[in-house]
């Protein structure tokens, strides 16, 4: 099967850069399919990964994105045009068009004849509006109605929580949505080495793009009341900013980075991961609401990390239905947070009985079975109609007086 995945890629820190790694790695371990990587530019040359096949035609916060995009697929002629998207993918607020109209490509190479599927890591539906620092929340529901109903028009679409399954099934009436496990990266994680664990030093962290609903305020609320009762804990901040609120880390930074015991790593790269979360002792999720299966509750279940995280009904669905081991504390309550922290660092035994359990949910949702599953859905729809088409009438549905001559210029 010859593929085209669309992704932001690594060099790039841009968010889904890492699932899109990974995803694509498992694609390469099997010589039945090839893969090009349709990525995003950068601001000046890269060194690209060595094995990867990446042809980097689109630019954030351009709103040609879904021509560059349709052009290279038009040349490469692939079985299966494979999205992995967020709402902001491709535009950020400060230019909602190019995020938009970023969002309609996956349309658009299904109604020139292309076989498209999209992974959507969340759903404008289940966003928190005020937490994203959105101006015009009105505007931006409409906006996201659309949107989704533009995604929905491709081949098929995959969600990672079955909540978001449920709202596309029974909000938009979708009947090519499915549910899939985010998964984490890796075929074979190694068990977790609880002796590199509190000695001497209990290391505690909290890694994201941070400044919207992903915040360290209450973090640091928090912290004096943890390193009172274990004073052998420091805290480790990872990550960057969220492309919406640049300068936040190193506001941060600037205001607690003279405190010893909090350490400000940055952004971590891929190869430096599996140390880096090996010499850790709990995974900190203190956000104020969710956009969807936490890539990062992942990441810790593959290195067997415990999980404090806020009560976000999304979060908990998310650890019921993988069987993750996550303390949660009631959001925005830093006393709470700070006693369940404090509680589980003083509790070897509890420590790692969540370890055990995290690392025994990442063996049943490695990314080569998850890879599998999606293979072998394209497998099955490319031979019910491999050279399926959509038809203008398909896109009337949903944009009446425009479809059909968008779609005969696309042809054209």
């Amino acid at each position: 099967m010859k593929i085209c995945f669309v992704s932001a890629f690594p060099p790039s820190e841009r968010m889904l850069n890492e699932y899109g790694y990974h995803v694509v790695r498992t694609l390469q371990d099997d010589p039945a399919h090839t893969v090009t990587v349709i990525a995003d530019e950068q601001p000046g040359p890269v060194q690209e990964l060595p094995g990867f096949n990446v042809i980097r035609a689109w630019r954030f916060n351009d709103y040609t994105n879904p021509w560059r995009i349709l052009k290279v697929v038009r040349e490469l002629k692939p079985d299966v045009v494979w999205f992995n998207l967020l709402f902001a993918t491709f535009g950020n607020q400060e230019n909602p068009a190019a995020a938009f109209t970023g969002l309609l490509t996956p349309a658009l190479v299904r109604a020139a004849g292309f076989q498209s599927h999209v992974v959507v890591h969340h759903l404008m539906d289940h966003v928190s509006l005020d937490d994203a620092g959105v101006r015009n929340p009105r505007l931006y529901k409409m906006a996201g109605w659309t949107a989704t109903k533009a995604l929905l028009m491709s081949n098929s679409v995959t969600v990672l929580l079955p909540a978001y399954h449920r709202t596309l099934v029974e909000k938009y009436k979708a009947k090519n949505a499915r549910f899939s496990a985010h998964g984490i990266f890796s075929a074979l994680p190694a068990p977790p080495n609880m002796k590199l664990r509190g000695n001497p030093e209990h290391r505690i962290l909290a890694i994201g793009h941070w400044g919207t609903y992903k915040r360290l305020e209450l973090l640091m609320e928090a912290f004096p009341a943890i390193s009172a009762r274990v004073p052998n804990a420091k805290l480790v901040i990872a990550g960057c900013d969220h492309p919406i609120t640049p300068g936040y880390m190193q506001s941060v930074a600037e205001k607690y980075g003279d405190n010893p015991q909090i350490e400000f790593a940055g952004y971590v790269a891929e190869a430096d991961l599996p140390q880096f979360f090996g010499r850790m002792s709990l995974l900190l999720m203190p956000y104020s609401s969710s956009t969807g299966s936490s890539g990062v509750a992942h990441q810790a279940a593959e290195y067997g990390l415990p999980i404090v995280c806020a009560d976000i009904p999304d979060f908990r669905e998310m650890a019921e239905d993988e069987d993750l081991a996550v303390d949660f504390y009631p959001v925005n309550s830093a006393s709470e947070f700070a006693d369940r922290v404090a509680s589980l660092l003083a509790s070897p035994a509890r420590l790692a009985e969540m370890s055990q359990r995290n690392y025994q949910a990442a063996l049943n949702m490695t990314m080569p079975n998850v890879v599998r599953n999606y293979l072998r859905m394209f497998e099955e729809e490319l031979a019910k109609k491999r050279t399926a088409r959509a038809k203008p009438r398909e896109l009337v549905d949903y944009f009446p007086e425009q479809a059909v001559s968008m779609v005969k210029k696309i042809r054209s």
